[in-house]
């Protein structure tokens, strides 16, 4: 049987593993199960250097997230707490108040289990009960900090010539999400592109040999390895990665490409040769094979062209080996084995070609990225890690840092582990190595702390290596003279549970799939249980229609399509929602049910089943306040409003609490659109349509109004006013589960909020604002959500556990591999990776890199071993999966590698969503909001000024088009959509001149003398139909931009009013308005420069 602890690899007891794990003067390496008390140790082990004596800044502690720091703070300011004082009653609970002699007892208790002898545990009792005071006292909490935000302290105490030496500046913004920059770069990479015909011919071969969609996707993925490439570049270790075709197969060297060795005479003698013999034979395949090699040869072909011809003759289609009907033929041997030296080699040159050029393409990528970033003052994490590495590694630094260091950490505690990269170990063990050799000895080495669990390194995609880790335990143990540690006992899983996860990994081990696991063993005593709901059953394949059949018609907007696949999910989370609830009847309460899934797609499907039965349900991963579904809600309404002929926002927006329309009016408003003219928008059939459930005019009317709202006035106040007249949290409150209420309305408060954070809320129109929110990740307002079932991936269960844990999706194999990849060679010991290599075809590795591949593709196996370990330890007492019948057998999926182990469980019957009476009436304590009332009259817009005109004027109409056209014409490179015009007609209630004449205005200012105020070359920021007050008046410009600076003219903000008359200068009262203008973005901008200008009709550019 497994030892439950280790101790340098030999068994030790209970209490001598942890007397030296909470030993805080020892260099410790723990690795420790799930479940096993890791953080327990962590935190165990500050408060015995606190009582050592350490001041709490000297004690450093580091954790991957700042969720998990934020516990870790927790835990270590409750437990204090806890100590400082007997234990006040708990009557809810049944537990007097704990008298003194209790107290005493469990101080006792608690410092023997951290390692304390029992004689000294009395003495140092007093210290223990007076520690929070103490700390409270100290001033300067314990450090505890994720690995980034050191490295940022480390940067923001950084030597000018360093930042100066890594291109940095010196005051920056951390840009902790670079989705935006990434995307903003493409511009730019690819005009540098064009200006270097090399670097453009290298684009379009790999554009050429991949496609569009898939280069981009191979540039981005270097992009995002950049750190790596950039130190095995300097190391020289990128250009010798993928060696050439004549490195590997000497006798090709003289060749170009492999396969011009078929086109020299010897080649021709012997493969004629081959062919004589072949077409000799009876049978009809050695005859075509010999007929093909004659094509082959007397063909106008190029080596690789003739290469392929010969393989196709005599290999099968799928490898590279001979043909099974010509096996027996000696000369179709020999002709095998010159197939077999020239088709690898070919992988060989192409996969050589493959790379030079990506990485050609990637240095320049990775240039114009920094340059972006210089110029905007950004710092990313990956810049964050490498000026670390430089900080902490370089020789004439390394004093100066240590020194910093020094000076505040006595001790060094690292949590998760098994999650460092190896850029972040390389700066960790830069710094620690100056205590191993000559420097101070490993006496003077703060002590050192690492705890972790391979098993549980599910974070590749981030960089995540294991190899780290062992890298790290073997340099405590030699380097700093340390204790290793390994604990296979869990406090969490019952017996049931671990058996089964026991016997998964074992049976994975001796498949050779896995290595180094250990049996568990529990505290737990619960029996517990594994199950497994039905299978949702895949339907036969339809019979294919007859030839000449055609599929029969469907109406997009009467009659939904089904895919198989939606169908089959709905069916399968219909089913979980099912299990969930019957569970909760039978007594769990519903924050004990965690349900994983491997991506987030079901888990949003099983959302909407679980509230279709009230069940209160919280996927915490989505941090994203775009992405909840009552603020998307809302977002949805702006976008029908704003973009009148966005038909599927209405009806969301129609179909959500906002409305409540049921389905049967969404379909009769489908079957009005039908029979309307073309282009119809739903919006304006409201007010015609009879509706089952509401007053179609009343609906439209208040529509109109939220739509006057959204164009008239900023976001933030058009939004506040539909709020209020909506009664929009109070609709959601009554619509949301009881448990999930307060989530809700702090979403939708935090989204009213968030219509002031774009730009100050002053340069913004509704659409622009719509626009800005789903771009940017503005965070969801944390709001504690008790009683609800919680949806998670694998990734983010990570330390988490629950009573009941359902697997969803658990019949899927595991995800396929990407075409295009990266191939990293970097042991946790190395300074910088010994191989990068881009490949086309991840799953086709040249010779060169087989063995490079392979490790690669057997960590990704481990990897998936290690998320179902994960998932399967969150469970302390019940694990069930759930899945669907695949297309075929995969490999392996989570369900294969469990049903044995599992009890097949009956599909549950139909739920019925509750209804708690408590649920039914609740009172929302929040004053009413003063109303809204229209603009004073006094107060001058030219949005009021134009409304006017456009009831009276043909020409003020056109002008509204011209407008309207110029807001779109970020559309396409060239402009507004071509279906703009259209919908412009439409809109303004133009004929087909007007229209034409609209466009071609504002084609002529778009393209005239300002054509330059919608380049990207030129401009740094822009903003569309700007509103904003100004000495008591409201004011829209019609374009703000601010302008690069140039050879001859310094930044500088620019207000664009467009006009359709020639000459709009020679009005007094336009140039007035333009004067009013100027003094507005001054007081916005104050010190910098402002011009102004009309642009006119004809294409004209009047300053004013």
């Amino acid at each position: 049987m497994t030892p439950a602890y280790e101790h340098n690899g030999r068994p030790c007891t209970r209490e001598a593993f942890y007397a030296i794990a909470c030993d805080p003067r020892r260099h410790v390496a723990v690795e420790a199960c799930a479940g096993a008390g890791k953080t327990w140790m962590l935190v165990s082990r500050m408060l015995r250097a606190l009582l050592d004596g350490s001041a709490p800044h000297e004690i450093l502690a580091i954790t991957f997230t700042k969720k998990a720091a934020g516990e870790m703070r927790q835990r270590l300011r409750e437990w204090l707490q806890d100590f400082a004082r007997p234990r006040p009653a708990r009557p809810d609970q049944g537990q007097p108040a704990e008298t003194e002699a209790d107290w005493l007892a469990r101080l006792d208790k608690e410092l023997v289990s951290r390692g304390i002898e029992p004689k000294s545990a009395t003495s140092q009792r007093q210290q223990l009960q007076n520690l929070y005071a103490s700390v409270l006292g100290h001033g300067r909490p314990v450090q505890i900090r994720t690995f980034h935000s050191w490295f940022i302290a480390l940067l923001k105490c950084a030597p000018l010539a360093v930042l100066r030496q890594l291109g940095l500046p010196s005051a920056f913004e951390l840009l902790e999400d670079d989705a935006d920059a990434v995307a903003e770069v493409w511009r730019r990479y690819l005009r540098t592109l064009a200006g270097d015909a090399g670097l453009s011919a290298d684009y379009h071969a790999l554009v050429a040999q991949l496609g569009r969609h898939t280069a981009h996707q191979a540039l981005e993925a270097a992009l995002a390895r950049r750190v790596e490439f950039q130190l095995a570049d300097a190391a020289g270790h990128v250009e010798e990665a993928v060696a050439a075709a004549g490195a590997m197969v000497p006798e090709l060297a003289a060749f170009a490409h492999p396969a011009d060795a078929l086109l020299t005479d010897a080649a021709r003698t012997r493969w004629q040769a081959w062919a004589r013999e072949l077409g000799a034979e009876k049978n009809k395949t050695p005859q075509n094979a010999a007929a093909a090699v004659i094509d082959a040869f007397e063909a106008p072909a190029d080596g690789p062209q003739r290469l392929a011809a010969l393989r196709k003759a005599f290999f099968v289609a799928d490898e590279d080996r001979l043909s099974k009907n010509l096996q027996k033929f000696p000369a179709a041997q020999e002709a095998e084995a010159e197939l077999q030296r020239l088709l690898p080699a070919r992988r060989q040159h192409d996969a050589h070609q493959h790379h030079q050029r990506l990485a050609r393409l990637a240095r320049v990528l990775i240039d114009s990225f920094a340059q972006l970033k210089r110029e905007r003052g950004w710092v990313d994490m990956p810049d964050v890690e490498r000026a670390a590495l430089t900080l902490l590694a370089d020789h004439e630094l390394s004093a100066w840092v240590q020194q910093r260091l020094d000076a505040r950490t006595r001790h060094l505690l690292i949590d998760e582990f098994q999650d460092t990269n190896p850029l972040q170990w390389q700066a960790l063990h830069a710094w620690l190595e100056g205590y191993a050799g000559a420097g101070g000895g490993a006496q003077a080495a703060p002590s050192v702390f690492i705890v972790g669990d391979p098993k549980q390194s599910i974070y590749r995609f981030r960089r995540a290596d294991p190899q780290v880790f062992a890298a790290a335990r073997q340099f405590i143990a030699t380097g700093l003279g340390g204790e290793l540690l390994a604990c296979d006992h869990t406090h969490r899983n019952a017996p049931a549970v671990l058996h089964a996860v026991n016997s998964v990994m074992q049976q994975a081990q001796d498949a050779g799939e896995f290595s180094g696991y250990r049996a568990h063993s529990t505290e737990a005593s619960a029996i517990g249980a594994i199950g497994a709901l039905p299978l949702v059953p895949r339907p036969d394949k339809a019979a294919a229609p007859a030839a000449g059949d055609e599929p029969p018609w469907r109406d997009s907007l009467s009659t939904p399509r089904l895919e198989p696949e939606e169908t089959l999910r709905t069916l399968e989370c219909r089913q979980a929602a099912r299990w969930i609830a019957a569970r909760i009847a039978a007594g769990v309460a519903p924050e004990q049910v965690m349900v994983l899934a491997r991506k987030r797609d079901p888990l949003t499907a099983l959302q909407a089943e679980l509230r279709q039965l009230g069940i209160a349900c919280d996927q915490p991963e989505k941090q994203v306040l775009g992405q909840q579904p009552a603020v998307l809600d809302v977002l949805a309404l702006v976008d029908a409003l704003v973009s009148p002929g966005h038909d599927l926002a209405l009806a969301r927006a129609l179909r959500s609490p906002l409305f409540g329309l049921p389905d049967d009016d969404l379909a009769r408003l489908a079957l009005a659109a039908r029979a309307a003219p073309p282009g119809t928008a739903w919006l304006d059939l409201l007010s015609t349509t009879e509706l089952l459930a509401h007053d179609g005019r009343a609906l439209h009317a208040d529509l109109m109004q939220y739509r006057q709202w959204l164009l008239t006035l900023p976001p933030h106040d058009a939004l506040q006013a539909i709020y209020q007249q909506r009664d929009v949290l109070a609709r959601f409150a009554a619509a949301a589960p009881a448990p999930e209420r307060a989530q809700v309305l702090a979403q939708l408060r935090a989204l009213l909020a968030a219509a002031l954070q774009v730009q100050g809320g002053r340069f913004l129109t509704a659409y622009q604002w719509l626009r800005a929110l789903r771009r940017l990740r503005l965070p969801v307002p944390h709001a504690a959500a008790p009683g609800v079932v919680q949806l998670l991936t694998v990734h983010g269960a990570k330390g988490l556990e629950a009573q009941e844990v359902l697997l969803l999706d658990a019949a899927a194999g595991p995800p396929r591999g990407a075409g295009a990849s990266v191939l990293i060679d970097w042991p946790g010991a190395e300074r910088a990776p010994r191989r990068l290599a881009f490949l086309a075809n991840g799953s086709k590795p040249p010779p060169s890199l087989e063995d490079l591949a392979q490790q690669e593709a057997d960590a990704q196996a481990r990897e998936e071993l290690n998320a179902l370990y994960v998932a399967m330890t969150r469970a302390r007492q019940r694990l069930v999966l759930s899945g669907i019948t695949p297309h075929a057998r995969p490999p392996s999926s989570w369900w294969q590698r469990i049903e044995a182990l599992a009890e097949p469980l009956a599909a549950p019957p139909p739920a019925v969503a509750p209804a708690a009476a408590g649920d039914a009436v609740f009172d929302m304590l929040e004053l009413p909001a003063a109303p809204v009332h229209p603009a004073p009259e006094a107060i001058e817009t030219e949005a009021v000024t134009r409304t006017a005109e456009a009831d009276s004027s043909d020409a003020a109409r056109i002008g509204e088009a011209m407008h309207w056209l110029l807001e779109h014409a970020g559309d396409t490179p060239s402009g507004w959509h071509p279906r703009r015009a259209a919908q412009a007609r439409r809109r303004f209630a133009l004929d087909a001149a007007q229209a034409a004449h609209a466009e071609a205005i504002a084609r002529r200012i778009l393209t005239g003398e300002a054509a330059w105020a919608w380049s990207a070359e030129h401009v740094l920021e822009a903003f569309n139909e700007v509103e904003l007050v100004h000495q008591g008046q409201r004011l829209r410009i019609d374009r703000l931009v601010r302008r690069r600076a140039s050879a001859t003219e310094p930044e500088a903000w620019w207000v664009l009013d467009y006009k359709s008359a020639a000459h709009p200068e020679r009005d007094a009262a336009l140039q007035e308005q333009l004067t009013r203008y100027r003094a507005a973005v001054e007081r916005l901008h104050p010190g910098q420069a402002v011009r102004v200008a009309f642009l006119s009709g004809e294409g004209r550019v009047t300053a004013g």
